[in-house]
């Protein structure tokens, strides 16, 4: 009885994992590793370009970029989280994670989806005050305002994830160590556990439920607002202006929101019935796909980065032809 605590303290300080990829689609493989390895390179520059756009122009001071700014650097945490390391088990093979370097993407990927979804709901209430309270805009939205929002996105996602990764990284693992999942999924870790999962699980589940179930709640009776004050306008010119302002945003919740609960809940409702190639190949793309078009979606729509883009690559080109002569 006195060697079995410390026995368990050993297994799970040295203990390494195993991750399998995709379970079933092991010949598809090199072709994930290149399509992610496309992907990520687009968001890790995409992303990266949006960031030091709104950071060195100083015209993009409103509280929409500074929001859009932290989302794209979110989006690079995300992403550079999990998809390094699934190129690598999908192109070479070298599936082998630590202990400790799992619960650490565990914990980041957990964290950044709750960051993400604050974000997106600080922006939709960024899109109310503008177009149903415009007079009130710079008084409602101070920069300590978006301090403030800030702050309480953080906290708010460290509150919701630091007692799920303690729960699940002081399970005693002391069977098998192969994870059926491409990333330290925490659902497909804490099934490995020698003892009951469920309380983790009840968590993760319960947690998210409420997280994103009260922001979508929230954003939804933001953009009905929105929608009701849109249409309010007397002006077609108008109108189209606005819609076109918040439709950016409306498609990155989209991508966001609608992979993302279908993951969770397809895990839980769906294991007996979805293939596991399904689901994991979802939970892949559920952190990825958004990650990738976010940059593209706001650079395309989104009229101000457009021209600072465009502004920038041209004086790039420019000065570097006349370098050149």
């Amino acid at each position: 009885m006195m060697l079995g605590p410390h026995y368990n303290h050993t297994m799970k300080t040295l203990a390494t994992f195993f991750l399998v990829g995709i379970p079933g689609l092991q010949s598809s493989h090199l072709w994930l590793a290149i399509s992610l390895s496309v992907m990520y390179t687009i968001a890790l520059l995409g992303n990266t370009f949006i960031v030091t756009i709104i950071c060195m122009d100083s015209t993009l001071r409103e509280p929409m970029y500074c929001f859009l700014c932290v989302l794209a650097a979110v989006d690079i945490v995300m992403a550079s989280s999990v998809v390094p390391k699934m190129v690598s088990i999908f192109s070479s093979g070298d599936n082998s994670i630590s202990f400790g370097a799992c619960f650490t993407q565990m914990y980041f990927v957990h964290a950044a989806t709750a960051v993400e979804t604050g974000l997106l709901l600080a922006m939709a209430f960024d899109r109310y005050v503008a177009i149903c309270k415009p007079l009130h805009y710079k008084r409602i939205l101070t920069p300590l305002v978006m301090i403030g929002m800030s702050v309480a996105i953080i906290i708010r996602a460290v509150i919701l994830v630091t007692p799920l990764s303690w729960m699940v990284s002081h399970l005693p693992f002391c069977g098998s160590n192969v994870v059926l999942h491409s990333y330290c999924e925490h659902m497909a870790v804490a099934k490995l556990a020698c003892a009951h999962p469920m309380p983790s699980c009840l968590y993760s589940l319960i947690g998210s439920s409420i997280i994103v179930g009260s922001d979508v709640v929230f954003i939804a009776a933001s953009y009905n607002q929105i929608l009701q004050a849109v249409f309010g306008l007397s002006s077609k010119n108008a109108q189209l202006k606005a819609l076109s302002t918040c439709g950016s945003h409306v498609g990155v919740m989209a991508l966001y929101y609608l992979p993302g609960m279908a993951s969770i809940y397809v895990a839980w409702l769906g294991k007996n019935t979805v293939p596991l190639h399904t689901q994991v190949l979802l939970a892949d793309l559920y952190l990825v796909i958004p990650s990738t078009l976010n940059p593209i979606i706001y650079g395309l729509r989104t009229k101000q980065i457009r021209e600072r883009i465009w502004s920038r690559l041209m004086h790039c080109l420019f000065d570097h032809s006349n370098l050149g002569s």
